[in-house]
């Protein structure tokens, strides 16, 4: 339509008409590139969730370490160049030796089989000396059958029957040893191997169990623990601290023909980062839910500091004045991460090299008692921080506030207070990496047994994780820890002396491992 000989009223009427319609474009345009950043970061995060590294380390800091290592190569094939062939002739030398706990099985080689004669003159040989040579050998699993013999006596004067008591079985009237259960549950909660695969790994040697009677005997091994499980959570209560993270868990919903999704809890209490001699532990909870009522149960009794993710079902629990929140710069750094990924941009490289500065002043520190932590924090982190927050407020200014950059900077500034509490208490951590650690037997296994059968498999679960990862945390093998544990529970350990076998002070013959490592 033509504008030619319109009234000055009239077009002004069209020029505002033009400007709203532009302006209405321009809102149109600008929502559509949020649109577009946020899918972006969502896929990047994806990705990253199923296919990319753990590390969040900038690019720059990547290329410098590759670079690194092409020039460690290059001067190593320069070495290689200039070797002599004398040397190169040379067979190789061991570089270590092997493990001394491993049994030694010997071969004797001798010239000729029986033969103690020169075989130039004929002469007499006597001893000179002799080479050895030592190498790592496996030996497929071997499955044996245990045969116990109890005989019996009879007196000639009385005719009393005299005979041993039966030993306690794991099963009754099973054919299963402690060590057999033990190895069910490790092969699966810690080797990642799901029942029906280790059954066709027995099968294969000749050894057929159903799956469903490799699940009892886990169901077994469990039950055994039960003592060990509840009494490792009543010390985790125990504690100033507690790091907490949940991850989901298919269950097996026959009822709906399809799996529903239950939560795994980790709780983990582990202070060696601030020097504490106290033993690390970990214990798990399943859930069939992610409702917050889970979390404030299990941490009903907890007085401290708790350090999670931003999940609001902990808020009733800070609300409570007993629990103090801790928040994770792990998680507010990957919020920043996930943008840098997908888009970088001055701002996210600025924002995560100073974190990153953060991290290395935590580095230098981890394992310093908490006087000498917070006093660090306090010189060197605290101006570093107040200068990152000035840099974040300076960017909200700046950004809009439905892009993808200002929320995750929102997520931060919101919880600004309980990022920074770690600056005035040396016990404290500055993430969450505690807990997420723990999370990762969860995860593995996850892809490997893909579901929970029932809410008692998610149960059970949870508890063999309690076991195993503590055990592991304070140094143990946990199927030599769980066979000897499980043992002596079935054999009616006293109640009173439960405190003799918990990972931090199981003595294994005669000696405990902490002492003898």
């Amino acid at each position: 339509m033509s504008d030619v000989g319109l009234s000055t009223p009239d077009k002004d009427a069209r020029i505002a008409e033009l400007e709203a319609a532009l302006a209405a474009a321009h809102a149109d345009i600008s929502a559509r590139d949020i649109l577009i950043d946020t899918l972006r970061v969502q896929i990047a995060r994806l990705k990253r969730m199923q296919f990319g590294k753990s590390s969040e380390k900038l690019d720059t800091q990547i290329a410098q370490l590759e670079l690194a290592l092409e020039e460690l190569e290059a001067e190593a094939r320069v070495a290689d160049a200039r070797r002599t062939d004398s040397t190169l002739s040379q067979p190789p030398q061991p570089v270590r030796t092997l493990p001394a706990h491993l049994p030694r099985e010997e071969q004797r080689i001798e010239p000729e089989q029986g033969s103690c004669a020169c075989p130039d003159c004929g002469g007499a040989l006597r001893p000179l000396g002799q080479d050895s040579d030592e190498m790592l050998d496996a030996v497929p699993l071997q499955w044996r059958v245990v045969r116990t013999i109890r005989p019996k006596y009879s007196c000639r004067n009385c005719e009393k029957i005299v005979q041993a008591p039966a030993p306690v079985k794991a099963i009754a009237r099973g054919k299963a040893t402690f060590g057999t259960l033990a190895h069910v549950v490790v092969s699966k909660f810690d080797h990642h191997l799901p029942l029906y695969r280790q059954a066709e790994m027995m099968a294969a040697q000749g050894v057929e169990i159903d799956r469903s009677t490799l699940a009892g005997w886990a169901g077994q091994a469990s039950a055994l623990l039960d003592p060990i499980v509840s009494r490792i959570r009543d010390e985790g209560l125990k504690a100033s601290k507690i790091h907490a993270d949940d991850t989901p868990v298919p269950v097996l919903d026959p009822g709906r023909g399809k799996t529903a999704t239950g939560r795994l809890w980790a709780y983990a209490v582990d202070d060696r980062g601030s020097g504490a001699m106290s033993p690390p532990l970990v214990w798990y909870k399943f859930t069939p839910d992610r409702t917050g009522a889970h979390p404030q149960a299990e941490l009903a009794g907890f007085t401290g500091h708790l350090q999670a993710d931003a999940y609001a079902g902990y808020d009733k629990l800070y609300a409570t004045n007993r629990v103090t929140e801790v928040a994770c710069w792990a998680h507010f750094r990957r919020k920043i991460f996930d943008i840098h990924a997908t888009k970088p941009t001055p701002l996210t490289t600025d924002l995560l090299t100073r974190i990153g500065a953060l991290y290395e002043i935590e580095a230098e520190v981890r394992g310093q008692p908490p006087d000498i932590r917070r006093h660090s924090r306090q010189e060197r982190t605290r101006p570093l921080i107040e200068t990152l927050r000035q840099a974040l407020n300076d960017a909200l200014r700046r950004l809009s506030p439905k892009s993808e950059m200002a929320k995750a900077i929102s997520y931060g500034r919101k919880r600004w207070i309980a990022l920074t509490r770690f600056l005035d208490d040396g016990r404290l951590e500055i993430d969450n990496n505690n807990a997420e650690r723990a999370m990762r037997c969860v995860a593995l296994g996850r892809k490997n047994w893909l579901f929970a059968g029932s809410k008692a498999g998610g149960e059970r679960a949870a508890a063999i994780y309690t076991v195993i990862e503590t055990a592991k945390l304070n140094g143990l093998e946990p199927q030599a820890y769980i066979t000897d544990v499980i043992a002596k529970v079935a054999g009616n350990w006293p109640a009173a002396r439960w405190d003799e076998l918990m990972p931090w002070n199981w003595r294994r013959n005669g000696q405990m491992l902490a002492e003898a490592a």
